[in-house]
């Protein structure tokens, strides 16, 4: 009696259709209609688009919800933090007041215990200019990545990048006052990054442009940017999203994450409070 096949995707739907180029199985949602027979997604050259993956803008997943709720969650709590930093006392810039001295990331502080400054420091900008730009680059990519990834996995993401961020803030400049969600932002140009060596593109066009020009304006103006917060994340992100796709052995959007992929972004969690207590403490 012959094996049932099923699709190297979804093994739990039975086909009887295999890639022309692999010989995996693969069911209807996986179809790739080629000029020499059906593919897979992996080997569909330029086709590689997922079926069922929204391919809607950023302003249409936000203005109709579903996939995208979370991010506008995540602008509504930047803006809120920004505010309630002004009604604490702090100038137009974002500067001065409780909420501000309590927040921000400053390594001798953590040193002396008060961690929770790797992470309330990602939601505090800078005045309104770098919150409108931190918003606006959340807007447009955030939306894209939670369509692709799903809700719970895009935050587990969001979350473990503003990690790495604060952690690569404190090992380049231990002793400068940061802020910022630019940390958690390139964590999710990171991750789009990833995806897309991994045949799903999530963002119009290719991501390698913007990730390359943002580099290059995080060095140009290194005097003002937080490079080691820029890197950090990025370095997060693209972590975070391997791990999700079990290093390289099912996808980051569609294949479950599994023991591996949970070990790997606590890990990558982990990691980033470990180099920011060796930073602070060293």
């Amino acid at each position: 009696m012959a094996e049932t096949m099923t699709c190297y995707r979804h093994p739990n739907r039975e086909t009887g259709v295999s890639c022309s180029e692999c010989g995996r199985g693969i069911c209807p949602d996986c179809m790739r209609f080629a000029p020499v027979g059906i593919r897979c997604p992996d080997h569909a050259g330029n086709q590689k688009v997922v079926r069922g993956i929204s391919r809607k803008s950023p302003a249409q997943m936000l203005r109709s919800g579903g996939q995208g709720a979370v991010t506008p969650i995540l602008i509504g709590i930047n803006v809120a933090v920004y505010l309630l930093t002004l009604a604490a006392g702090a100038s137009i810039n974002g500067v001065g007041g409780r909420v501000y001295e309590q927040g921000v990331l400053f390594g001798p502080l953590v040193a002396n215990g008060e961690w929770w400054r790797l992470v309330t420091s990602t939601f505090m900008h800078y005045g309104p200019f770098h919150l409108l730009m931190n918003m606006y680059s959340l807007y447009l990519l955030g939306g894209a990545l939670e369509s692709a990834l799903g809700r719970v996995r895009y935050v587990a993401l969001y979350l473990v990048s503003g990690l790495a961020g604060s952690a690569g803030a404190l090992l380049l400049s231990p002793n400068s006052l940061t802020l910022g969600a630019s940390g958690a932002i390139f964590g999710v140009i990171g991750a789009i990054f990833i995806l897309e060596r991994q045949g799903l593109r999530v963002f119009p066009g290719s991501v390698v442009g913007l990730l390359v020009a943002n580099l290059a304006f995080t060095f140009l103006f290194a005097r003002y940017i937080s490079v080691g917060g820029h890197l950090g994340g990025l370095a997060g992100g693209a972590l975070a999203a391997l791990a999700l796709s079990r290093f390289g052995r099912g996808h980051a959007a569609y294949g479950k994450p599994g023991l591996i992929g949970l070990a790997g972004i606590a890990g990558v969690a982990v990691a980033s409070v470990a180099i920011s207590y060796l930073s602070v403490t060293s």
